[in-house]
């Protein structure tokens, strides 16, 4: 059976089916007579001009769209251009590109404003200054620089030469390193009061305890265990030089062991790492009120 309804575009009447009718009603669809008056119906957006000041463009939104806002652009770049305008954003830490020939300001953690500028920079050095520094710092500290020693200028020798051993041997150094393997390699090395170290970083420990009249010897032995400690500094004090923490799950298991060993004999254990040598040498810090706070428990 059909009904009579109202037409919600034209207001024309028309007969549609009973059943169409109150399924209409419950899903809250108003009626058409033709697919023409539902077109009309789903188009009654307005054609605007872009708020933007300058730009006359023209473009079509939707009633809906047009009630969501105050201002209506006919592009993301026109309302980016606004919007920026009325409430820029505040960029902390603002300051001008490392690049002194750059009058650019940048903001956050960035050094450079460009990867331009960042290369530029880069090719400051050329391979031959590189290769003398290298020989000048090493002949300063008499062995072979290290790459955390040589800090930035490292970064820069590692993209000029493809690796901090081609570096190195570029400007006949020996390496510490080795090209195959990942740890670092035992070299023996001979520090100024005769001990034999196993490699640059421990040397450099002996030559400061050395230089601050420290009496120390090498490879003091754990009670009950085959363990070694790099130095013993008396006071029943050990130091030990753990340069590869966090490096292998072993190593680190090895410094547990050692940190329990202490413990259960009453040993005090001063822990080195390359942060406490690297770049700077800071062992006054870490090793004089350590030496102090265990002699004062030992007196008690």
């Amino acid at each position: 059976m059909d009904v009579v309804v109202i037409c919600a575009a034209c207001g024309n009447n028309y007969r549609k089916p009973a059943f169409r009718t109150i399924e209409s009603k419950k899903r809250i669809w108003k009626p058409y007579c033709s697919r023409q008056c539902l077109y009309r119906a789903k188009t009654l957006g307005r054609m605007l001009t872009c708020s933007k000041y300058g730009c006359s463009k023209t473009f079509y939104r939707l009633p809906k769209e047009i009630r969501k806002v105050s201002r209506s652009y006919c592009s993301r770049a026109c309302a980016a251009h606004v919007n920026n305008a009325l409430a820029p954003k505040h960029r902390k830490n603002e300051r001008p590109c490392a690049n002194p020939a750059c009058s650019n300001i940048i903001g956050g953690k960035l050094t450079y404003c460009s990867r331009t500028c960042f290369s530029v920079i880069r090719k400051k050095h050329s391979a031959q200054d590189l290769t003398r520094m290298l020989q000048d710092a090493s002949q300063n500290v008499g062995r072979t620089i290290t790459k955390r020693e040589m800090g930035r200028i490292a970064d820069i020798c590692v993209r000029e030469f493809g690796s901090w051993n081609k570096a190195l041997l570029t400007a006949n150094l020996v390496p510490h390193r080795s090209d195959s393997e990942r740890m670092f390699k035992r070299i023996r090395t001979i520090a100024r009061d005769g001990h034999r170290c196993d490699s640059v970083s421990e040397a450099i420990i002996d030559n400061w305890l050395t230089d601050n009249a420290i009496p120390h010897a090498r490879d003091a032995r754990y009670p009950s265990t085959g363990h070694k400690a790099d130095w013993d500094i008396g006071r029943n004090v050990f130091v030990e030089y753990f340069g590869l923490a966090n490096d292998s799950p072993r190593y680190d298991l090895s410094i547990e062991e050692k940190r329990r060993l202490c413990k259960k004999h009453g040993i005090g254990l001063i822990e080195i790492y390359p942060t406490d040598i690297y770049p700077l040498i800071k062992l006054e810090k870490k090793i004089m009120p350590s030496r102090k706070s265990f002699a004062l428990i030992e007196n008690k």
